[in-house]
């Protein structure tokens, strides 16, 4: 069977990658959720019953269109939260390989994986004769086609999630500070327009100060920064994202950090790594919208 591929813009971001650029890499990099591979989109051919997820974002959204369908999940950490996908079987674990064994045995009709961090294990899978999707959402029209693709192949009514994408949405205000977002240290890492965290400051009005910006660095859509350059940028807001290595109060020792506007007027927010810079899950979307629409 062919592989199908979605285009680059219909996308399960998974920047954990990002994280491993903090001082300690945190526990759920690298992961490759930039990559712009892509090939055409294939329409499918009849509706798909079993479905195996190798990314906590997919699992999610095919759980909350139809839960019979999804029989196959990572060990995400977000998945474990509640007993919602108890009893799944959990066919990966962190950084290591999806186990095939367990895919296969479960008989799926289609399993959905990351494209840049599981193409080798998708590749395998084709080759035993399993249909797969690589996937890579990089904002929220991505979001939206993402869901809209796997609704019909699953034959879902995907409106109850669309309708919730636009209540999240919906809490935009119609003007935000100028903000800078910061997920590493060394290097200092901040998104432009091109990654999920981007555009979801720019569905919120939010002006990105390093939006326009392009440059040498190791994950794309993310640009590294001087000191110099995070001084001159001089953000109403400071947007830190945690990954679980306490990146805020290692910035707070930085020789720059008590020049800021931000920091003087105390106008520092910290966010969650699964929200803001991976997707997540539904719910880790819908709590940085609630924080977006306070600042």
């Amino acid at each position: 069977m062919k592989t199908r591929y979605l285009m680059p813009g219909f996308a399960v971001a998974l920047v954990g990658a990002i994280a491993a650029c903090s001082t300690n890499p945190a526990p759920e990099a690298p992961t490759a959720d930039t990559a712009e591979s892509a090939t055409e989109t294939a329409a499918p051919t009849e509706t798909v019953d079993t479905i195996v997820a190798l990314t906590a974002l997919t699992a999610d959204i095919v759980h909350t269109l139809d839960a019979d369908k999804l029989v196959g999940i990572p060990g995400s950490p977000i998945l474990r939260e509640g007993d919602r996908f108890a009893g799944l079987e959990v066919v990966s674990e962190g950084r290591a390989e999806p186990d095939l064994e367990k895919i296969v045995a479960l008989e799926p009709d289609l399993v959905l994986g990351a494209i840049g961090f599981h193409d080798k294990s998708l590749a395998r899978l084709e080759a035993l004769g399993i249909e797969t999707l690589a996937v890579n959402v990089d904002g929220w029209n991505a979001l939206r086609t993402l869901t809209e693709d796997l609704a019909q192949q699953i034959g879902a009514d995907p409106t109850p999630l669309l309708d919730r994408y636009d209540a999240c949405l919906a809490q935009a205000p119609e003007s935000s500070p100028s903000a800078l977002v910061l997920v590493s240290r060394q290097p200092l890492l901040s998104p432009n327009k091109d990654s999920w965290a981007g555009d979801f400051l720019a569905q919120f009005n939010i002006q990105n100060l390093t939006a326009e910006l392009q440059g040498e660095s190791p994950f794309d859509g993310y640009v590294t920064l001087s000191e110099e350059k995070v001084l001159t940028s001089n953000p109403e807001a400071l947007l830190v994202v945690d990954t679980g290595e306490n990146l805020l109060e290692q910035l707070k020792g930085d020789a720059f950090w008590g020049d800021l506007q931000a920091t003087q007027t105390e106008a520092v927010y910290t966010f969650d790594y699964f929200g803001l810079v991976n997707p997540g899950s539904i719910a880790s979307i819908e709590q940085t919208c609630d924080q977006l629409s306070q600042l």
